[in-house]
C-alpha cells in the first residue's frame, strides 16, 4: 500500500535520491527545502506531483510552522525521515546564538518530530539520520554557551539526534518506531565535498538503506535501534548514548530549547 513520506533536506544528495526511489514505486513523497528554487527543481526531478515545504530549519519557529502546515493538509504521515543536515557552514551561530549544526541536526528534527506525531501512525516510522562520527555531547555548547569546530559540532549532533532517538522510542512503546541511521560514510554528498574535499561513494548506497529502513519489514521491531550501514547492520553507538547521566543531559536541554523555557527563537513543542 503507497505510504505518504515527508523527507527534510530532499532538494539534493541522498535526501532527494531517496525521494525519487520512494515516487518509483508508487509512495506519496513531501519534500522539504529551504530553497523555493532547488524545491521547484526537485520536485521537476522527483516527477510525479510531489507536495513541496519550504522551512529554514536553523530557525524553530519555522520548524514549528513547517509541521503545522503539514498537519494542514494532512491526517496521516506514515513516515518521516529526518535527513536534513549540516556540517560545514559560514554561519556558525543563529540569530539567538546558538550552534546552528547543532539546531538543524538535533533540535529541528526533535520539534519537527514532536509536532508531527499526532499524524503518524502507530504502524508508522521516524528515520532520523545519524552517523559513524558520534562524539559525547557537551551540553553548555549545546546551550549555546561556547563554540565547538565543524567536526565537534558536526559529531555532538549525530550522538545526540541517536539520543533522541531511543529517548522517543522508550517514551512511546506502542509506536511509531524511531531509527536512527549512519546511512554509509563519505557518501558522494555536497556535505563530504565541502568538508572533506572527496568526491565520496555511490549515493544509492544511502537511499537504499533510507528506504528499507523507512518500509522494510527488518526494521519494524527495530524501534530505539542504530543502525549502522558502514556494518551492514544494527550496532551499538557510541558508549556515551548508554551514560545515563549524559543521556539525562542531553533530554533535559533539548527539551528546554525547544520548549517554553528556552530562549531567543526557541517555541513550545
Amino acid at each position: 500500500m503507497p505510504k505518504t513520506i515527508l523527507i527534510t533536506g530532499a532538494t539534493d544528495g541522498i535526501g532527494l535520491l531517496t525521494a525519487k526511489t520512494l515516487a518509483a514505486k508508487g509512495h506519496a513523497v513531501l519534500l522539504h527545502g529551504r530553497s523555493a528554487e532547488k524545491l521547484e527543481s526537485a520536485a521537476h526531478e522527483v516527477g510525479g506531483r510531489p507536495e513541496t515545504f519550504r522551512a529554514e530549519l536553523s530557525r524553530l519557529d519555522e520548524v514549528a510552522a513547517l509541521a503545522d502546515e503539514i498537519r494542514a493538509r494532512h491526517d496521516r504521515l506514515d513516515v518521516l525521515i529526518n535527513n536534513a543536515g549540516v556540517y560545514r557552514t559560514s554561519q556558525t551561530r543563529t540569530p539567538e546564538g546558538f550552534d546552528t549544526r547543532l539546531v538543524v541536526n538535533t533540535l529541528a528534527p526533535f520539534l519537527l518530530t514532536r509536532r508531527l506525531l499526532p499524524i503518524i501512525p502507530k504502524d508508522g516510522r521516524v528515520v532520523n539520520l545519524s552517523s559513524a562520527a558520534q562524539a559525547p555531547v557537551d551540553v553548555d555548547a549545546l546551550r549555546g554557551r561556547h563554540a565547538l569546530d565543524h567536526m565537534q559540532a558536526y559529531a555532538q549532533s549525530k550522538l545526540a539526534i541517536t539520543i533522541w532517538t531511543q529517548e522517543m522510542a522508550r517514551a512511546h512503546p506502542d509506536g511509531p518506531a524511531f531509527i536512527a541511521v549512519n546511512p554509509g560514510s563519505l557518501l558522494a554528498t555536497k556535505m563530504v565535498r565541502e568538508g572533506f574535499g572527496v568526491a565520496g561513494n555511490d549515493l544509492a548506497i544511502g537511499a537504499d538503506i533510507l528506504r528499507r529502513a523507512a518500509l522494510s519489514d527488518a526494521f519494524a521491531g527495530a524501534s530505539g535501534r542504530y543502525f549502522d550501514n558502514d556494518s551492514g547492520g544494527f550496532a551499538q553507538p557510541h558508549p556515551a548514548a548508554c551514560d545515563k547521566a549524559q543521556v539525562a543531559a542531553v533530554m533535559d536541554a533539548i527539551r528546554e530549547l525547544v520548549g517554553e523555557t528556552g530562549r531567543g527563537g526557541t517555541v513550545a513543542g
